[in-house]
C-alpha cells in the first residue's frame, strides 16, 4: 500500500487533468438494451465562426428527466438531444426515441476547476415513452453510501482505447469503490462528500473519453455519474455521488413539474 501511495505520487506530478471521462476501455458490448435507463447525449456547440459535436452519457430517472455530468453542457451556444433505447448509436433503430432537451439545471455551485458539483438534470421536450428497452433507474436516499469494494459497471459509447475512437455499441466495465486515498493524493479538488472514488487498481478497464455523465450503477442504483480521471492513468477514477445532491435533484424535479402546470409564469 505504501508502495503504491508513492507510485500515484510520483506519477501525479507528470500529469494533465483528464476533461471528463471518456469511452469504456476493457469492457465488454453489453446485450442490447439491457440497460434501459441509458441516455446518449447528442451535444452541438455553435458560435458565430463554427459548429462542434460530441456526445456524453446520461440516465433517465423521470419520463421528462435525464441526469449528466455539468461538464458536458456547461458552454454557451448548446443544443443537445437525447436519445433513449440505444444499442447501436449510428444506426436509426426501432427502440431508439429521440428527443430534445428544452432546459437544463447545472447545479450552482459547479466549478470547472476540479469538476466540483459536476451534474446537470436535463428537462425533455416530452415524455419518454416508458417500455422494455426505455426505463428509469433508482436513485440512492440522501447521503446512502456505497461502501468500499462495492463492485458497480459503468456502461457508455466512449472511447474504446486512448487513441481509438467512439464505440458503436454500448460496452460496459465492472468497476470498484476504493477508499478515498488514492484519490485524495491525485486531486487537489477531492470532495469526500460530493464525490466517489472509483477504479480497478489492478486491471486496464475504465470509463475514458465520450462516457462522461453516465452512471456509476451499484445494487441497481444509479449511485454516480462519470466525471474525471487524468490523461495519463486509468485508475483512479472520480465520480460525481448522486446521494450527495439527491435533495438538490428533488428540488430540480418538482421545479420542473411546476414549470409545465397553465398558470406558470415561465411556461409558453
Amino acid at each position: 500500500w505504501q508502495k503504491m501511495l508513492l507510485l500515484l505520487l510520483i506519477s501525479s506530478a507528470f500529469v494533465l487533468p483528464w476533461a471528463g471521462a471518456g469511452e469504456i476501455i476493457g469492457g465488454n458490448e453489453v446485450e442490447a438494451h439491457s440497460r434501459p435507463y441509458m441516455a446518449y447525449l447528442k451535444i452541438k456547440v455553435s458560435n458565430k465562426t463554427d459548429t462542434t459535436a460530441y456526445s456524453c452519457g446520461g440516465f433517465l430517472i423521470r419520463s421528462d428527466a435525464v441526469l449528466s455530468a455539468a461538464h458536458c453542457v456547461a458552454k454557451k451556444g448548446v443544443n443537445i438531444t437525447v436519445i433513449l433505447g440505444a444499442h447501436n448509436i449510428n444506426f436509426q433503430e426501432r427502440s431508439q426515441q429521440r428527443v430534445r432537451v428544452v432546459r437544463w439545471v447545472i447545479h450552482h455551485k459547479y466549478s470547472p476547476a476540479g469538476y466540483k458539483n459536476d451534474i446537470v438534470l436535463l428537462k425533455l421536450k416530452k415524455k419518454a415513452k416508458i417500455n422494455k428497452n426505455v426505463q428509469l433507474i433508482s436513485l440512492p436516499r440522501h447521503n446512502e453510501r456505497v461502501t468500499e469494494g462495492t463492485e458497480c459497471e459503468v456502461a457508455g459509447w466512449g472511447w474504446t482505447s486512448r487513441t481509438g475512437h467512439p464505440s458503436d455499441v454500448m460496452r460496459e466495465v465492472e468497476q470498484e469503490v476504493q477508499s478515498e486515498e488514492p484519490c485524495q493524493l491525485l486531486f487537489d479538488n477531492y470532495q469526500r462528500q460530493s464525490m466517489i472514488c472509483v477504479g480497478d487498481e489492478y486491471s486496464k478497464k475504465a470509463p475514458y473519453n465520450g462516457d462522461s455523465g453516465g452512471p456509476l450503477v451499484c445494487n441497481q442504483k444509479a449511485h454516480g455519474i462519470v466525471s474525471h480521471g487524468l490523461e495519463s492513468r486509468l485508475f483512479p477514477k472520480v465520480f460525481t455521488r448522486v446521494s450527495y445532491f439527491e435533495p438538490w435533484i428533488r428540488q430540480q424535479l418538482r421545479r420542473f413539474a411546476l414549470q409545465e402546470l397553465p398558470a406558470s409564469p415561465s411556461s409558453q
